[in-house]
């Protein structure tokens, strides 16, 4: 399912965002407001900027079935710079299951253990097996049904050299107290990604706002009872100031009949820093008519 493949990266916002857990009170002091704001934005870039964040995405390569020789040499099924010219082979069997077998003399490591051969865990639920060499790692994601390789390397270009993120000024206005709306069950609500795959995700209830005079709804995509909502989201902004997909926000658990939507921590989603990265779009509920002049702007170092 969706959230599923979500939840590490999920759980990994929710660690970026521990800085801003004082904004859950009224955000009266501006300048106390503008301070937990900036905090939760280092967090961010503390985040992003990690040796496996976003940033070090060099690569994503559908498996075909049976043999993927992978490494630096141009005879590999899959060629990944930076590593040794043979890495090994990923098998992909019939069945789905995915396994490599290392060559001995690349030096590589199955989740930190010396191996010659591991079978490999996709990442569908959960933490997936990782394949280390170097500064390069790369593990199975499963998108669809679909296996792939998703190749890490922390010396990328886009780490190295990360231009930074840019933001519309705080605007504490856009801290909104929503009205939350729950369903009587959580309705099943199709989402595309940047693949164009789909698939249903389950979404519990709405938050329901007004701006400049007229009434909004978002919808959530929640991984858990413990987990915060999950929007994401498009507006006026995207394609001109914010990137053009979408923009992701994070609000705590509704309280009575409440949710806290903070626009002004709206952030780009990982397809907006790389072409590897496979993230969802919005459901038309979450396209707003109106410009959402608060968070991440379009991030200026590339990357589409």
């Amino acid at each position: 399912m969706f959230t599923r493949r979500f939840r590490v990266w999920l759980r990994s916002a929710i660690l970026a965002l521990a800085a801003a857990s004082a904004l859950r009170v009224s955000a009266t002091d501006d300048d106390a407001y503008r301070g937990e704001i900036e905090a939760a934005r280092a967090a961010r870039v503390q985040q992003l900027t990690k040796p496996d964040g976003w940033l070090t995405l060099v690569g994503l390569d559908f498996l075909k079935a049976g043999a993927n020789s992978v490494g630096s040499a141009a005879d590999n099924a899959i060629v990944i710079a930076r590593a040794p010219a043979h890495v090994g082979t990923v098998m992909l069997g019939t069945d789905g299951r995915t396994a490599i077998t290392l060559n001995p003399a690349a030096g590589a490591r199955v989740d930190g253990a010396e191996v010659l051969s591991a079978g490999l865990e996709s990442d569908l639920k959960g933490a997936p097996t990782m394949v280390s060499c170097g500064t390069i790692n790369f593990y199975v994601i499963d998108r669809d049904g679909r296996k792939a390789l998703r190749v890490k390397d922390s010396a990328a270009e886009r780490r190295t050299k990360f231009a930074g993120l840019d933001y519309f000024p705080i605007d504490p206005s856009w801290r909104i107290e929503a009205d939350w709306v729950a369903f009587e069950r959580p309705k099943e609500v199709p989402i595309a990604n940047v693949l164009g795959q789909v698939e249903p995700a389950l979404v519990p209830g709405k938050a329901v706002f007004r701006r400049d005079g007229k009434t909004f709804e978002l919808l959530p995509i929640i991984e858990g009872p413990d987990e915060p909502l999950f929007f994401v989201i498009a507006d006026a902004t995207s394609g001109k100031e914010t990137y053009g997909a979408s923009r992701f926000l994070y609000a705590d658990l509704p309280r009575d009949g409440k949710v806290i939507l903070d626009f002004n921590l709206a952030r780009n989603p990982p397809c907006a820093f790389s072409p590897y990265a496979t993230c969802p779009l919005p459901p038309k509920e979450n396209r707003l008519p109106i410009a959402v002049t608060a968070g991440e702007k379009k991030y200026r170092g590339g990357g589409e």
